[in-house]
């Protein structure tokens, strides 16, 4: 299925453009793109006319231009009629944002709808859906564009049932960092499903990760998701909802899905290594570090850090996770505790985690971090930073980074995600090792490189 029309379009119709209501969700996405996007946009209204001194078309057929893909934001029972048009001007796919399908119990409605675009091989997302946002491309969200907190463009694509969980993730990509090429709420899913998406953005160059919010599928859907998602060349991570007696009533009433055993489900996606997160703190922690590191590791971390407690907190949150905390060999030890400054060599713990206390400086973190990189028990490195202490300087993120890249090693960093900081985390960030704002989340990254790992 080639959906470049709906992902990479020029043109754009957007049906339903109200001529007396200014916040109507078709003239939301319609003035959002034609004022902020490079995709033409035109609007269409039965009734014709102007818009802002903008022609508006009475129909698709209407528009001499070819048109790409278009957003139908029209009452439900005007759908189907308004596929046919689409697909009578040869138009590509199409958004359907519309609602009062499947998932308020009209069924045979949106499979009118299905059986009308299927025959004629014309794909959309939707209905009951927010839509795409292609970052430098397309929006069809209906949320006025000054209202949402946009992540920069990056490599991860998130794919969600849910509109809501979208905007909300997104929200949180941009606090930590993270970029996303491609967004897209499916609502209904009831012609583009989690299987296409995942065809189509394994072989997306601008996307590293694929990450999921998944309520349900249908009756033997889920086996073949799994079985697409161990054949796809990239990192795969999975919010799955539904997974309570009363989630699972929720999502029914959502999206018409069906939950399906959350146990089995979470089982299997164990074994082909899809990393499942449990929540969305995980699901954000899971995306940065699989974005650095798509090919996953085995369990055994190795922590340095400038604080006991620091290091004492992170072992917990291991054991908690199933991260190990290995024995280091004695020829590591005492290779770097030759190599650190004399002042504090009779002072640090050199037993994981390693405690080089608030006393040691740039020189001696990075000479730990080369020689514990190198220990052959060691899988990752868990870089725990207290940028207030007074022999850390704000180079420490590029000099660490170095040694990650030429030890050929993770390395994942902890450091307050404060803006005075910022320098520190940049250095971590634009040479591509993640940087978490919590021990946990620190942690967390790693459990995400130890559940895609090769089975």
């Amino acid at each position: 299925m080639d959906l470049k029309c709906l992902f990479r379009p020029s043109t754009m119709a957007v049906v339903g453009v109200s001529t007396s209501q200014d916040n109507h969700p078709a003239n939301v996405i319609y003035n959002k793109n034609h004022l902020r996007y490079p995709v033409k946009t035109f609007p269409v209204n039965p009734r014709g006319g102007l818009l802002n001194r903008e022609t508006l078309y009475q129909s698709v057929g209407h528009i001499e231009e070819d048109i790409d893909m278009a957003v139908i934001a029209v009452r439900a029972e005007f759908v189907p009629k308004v596929v046919e048009q689409c697909i009578k001007k040869g138009i590509g796919g199409a958004v359907i944002v519309s609602g009062g399908f499947a998932e308020s119990g009209n069924l045979s409605l949106q499979q009118r709808v299905v059986d009308i675009a299927k025959e004629a091989s014309f794909p959309f997302v939707g209905p009951n859906c927010l839509g795409i946002y292609a970052p430098d491309y397309v929006d069809t969200f209906f949320l006025p564009g000054e209202r949402i907190i946009r992540p920069d463009k990056g490599n991860v694509s998130f794919i969600s049932q849910s509109g809501g969980v979208l905007v909300d993730q997104m929200v949180k990509f941009a606090g930590q960092g993270i970029g996303v090429s491609l967004a897209v709420s499916i609502g209904n899913k009831a012609y583009i499903r989690e299987t296409d998406m995942l065809d189509w953005l394994d072989k997306d160059l601008g996307t590293k990760v694929i990450a999921f919010y998944i309520e349900g599928f249908e009756k033997g859907e889920g086996r073949q998701f799994i079985k697409k998602a161990e054949q796809c060349s990239k990192p795969v991570v999975v919010l799955k909802a539904g997974k309570s007696k009363k989630g699972i009533e929720a999502v029914s009433s959502h999206t018409a899905s069906l939950a399906g055993d959350y146990r089995v489900f979470s089982e299997i996606m164990k074994q082909y290594c899809v990393a499942e997160a449990d929540n969305e703190y995980e699901l954000t922690s899971f995306c940065e570090s699989l974005s650095c590191y798509p090919k996953g590791i085995n369990p055994n971390i190795g922590i340095i850090s400038l604080s006991g407690g620091h290091g004492v907190i992170a072992a917990d949150a291991c054991e908690l996770h199933g991260m190990l905390i290995p024995r280091i060999e004695q020829e590591t030890i005492d290779t770097i505790k030759e190599k650190l400054a004399p002042e504090i060599r009779n002072i640090v713990s050199l037993v994981n985690p390693l405690d080089l206390t608030g006393s040691s400086v740039d020189s001696d973190i990075v000479t730990a971090a080369r020689h514990l990189s190198r220990d052959i028990n060691i899988d990752c490195i868990l870089a725990l930073l207290i940028p207030y202490s007074p022999g850390v300087s704000t180079d420490i993120g590029a000099k660490l980074s170095q040694v990650a890249r030429n030890e050929d090693k993770p390395m994942i960093a902890y450091v307050p995600n404060e803006d005075k900081y910022k320098i520190i985390i940049e250095g971590f960030e634009l040479n591509n090792v993640p940087v978490a704002s919590s021990v946990e989340g620190a942690v967390l990254m790693a459990k995400a490189l130890k559940r895609c790992r090769s089975c």
